[in-house]
């Protein structure tokens, strides 16, 4: 898409739901000149702000917005698409001179942006069949054991309960001739698109906790109820996608009375926090990432001019 020449350079700001990547991104994106390109899957559907702690109306007239907002609720959606309109939003952005500050907690998104998706070559029903027949028949540790011989990195990635990744890891070889291992290392020399300064934030994880509940209520003050309600009213059906996700599941089992009140908010911030800690997960393996701590804005800056003065 991009030729070798053309490198333009992107600022990533990740991490963990809750820790403030929105009022940094904004405070270093008018240091610096730079427009925001949005990297949360739940902030590309309209009608769902308070649940998706999307950037206000206020937040989004100090800095231009992208990628918030693109698609309906009940619109498919995926991380290709979104590395595809990314893409096209920092070329036009880089053309104008303008940084492109990339934010967001969506590991798989951020990846397919700046790395691009790997390719594990096209599924094989008839294959696929054998191996979940296996797996019924002899178990997931069979194929586990199966997969330790012709990949064992890959193997040690995958629990011997995870039948699913297993029987793809074991499809690719049997398709392509290759292990899942081979191809993510012949994927790494691919040509990418940007130069890219990834910063990270984190904080003690009771701090980070302490964060969320305090959020969550703060959502709840702000009308989230209401705002699932609407959803509902509007046709929106509670075993899409979207309503399926974090805080608007749990409001749908609150509002049609599968779930008393107490028990709903318990709920909602315990899978909030396990959401969090799966997300440090993802990005801790991504050695690129400088981490710091959300109050040390001075630092980040400092950081973010000699990334963009360097040559």
């Amino acid at each position: 898409m991009y030729s070798n020449t053309v490198k333009p350079k992107i600022v990533v700001i990740c991490g963990p739901t809750a820790l403030g990547k929105t009022s940094i991104a904004i405070d270093l994106a008018r240091a610096f000149s730079g427009e925001i390109v949005g990297a949360d899957s739940m902030q590309i559907y309209r009608y769902m702000d308070i649940g998706t702690a999307k950037p206000t109306p206020d937040e989004r007239s100090c800095v231009t917005h992208h990628m918030i907002d693109i698609v309906n609720p009940d619109e498919h959606f995926d991380a290709k698409q979104f590395a595809k309109m990314a893409q096209e939003k920092i070329m036009k952005l880089y053309i104008r001179g303008v940084t492109p500050f990339v934010v967001g907690g969506t590991g798989l998104y951020i990846k397919a942006l700046v790395q691009g998706l790997f390719k594990a070559g096209p599924a094989d029903s008839h294959v696929r069949e054998l191996l979940k027949k296996e797996a019924w028949i002899y178990g997931s540790d069979f194929l586990h054991k199966r997969l330790s011989q012709h990949d064992p990195d890959t193997a040690k990635r995958i629990h011997p309960n995870d039948t699913y990744r297993i029987i793809r890891a074991l499809e690719v070889h049997e398709l392509t001739g290759k292990t899942i291992t081979e191809l993510h290392r012949e994927h790494m020399f691919s040509d990418k698109p940007f130069r890219v300064l990834k910063i990270g934030l984190h904080m003690d994880r009771e701090l980070m906790y302490d964060r969320i509940d305090r959020r969550v209520d703060a959502m709840i003050k702000a009308g989230f109820i209401d705002e699932v309600k609407g959803l509902l009213d509007n046709g929106y059906p509670a075993d899409l996608k979207s309503m399926q996700s974090i805080g608007y599941r749990h409001l749908v089992d609150f509002i049609q009375g599968r779930c008393p009140w107490d028990e709903t908010l318990r709920t909602l911030k315990r899978d909030t926090k396990r959401y969090a800690k799966r997300q440090m997960t993802w990005f801790k393996v991504d050695s690129e990432i400088i981490w710091t701590e959300p109050g040390q804005l001075s630092n980040i800056s400092r950081k973010i001019n000699k990334f963009l003065q360097a040559a």
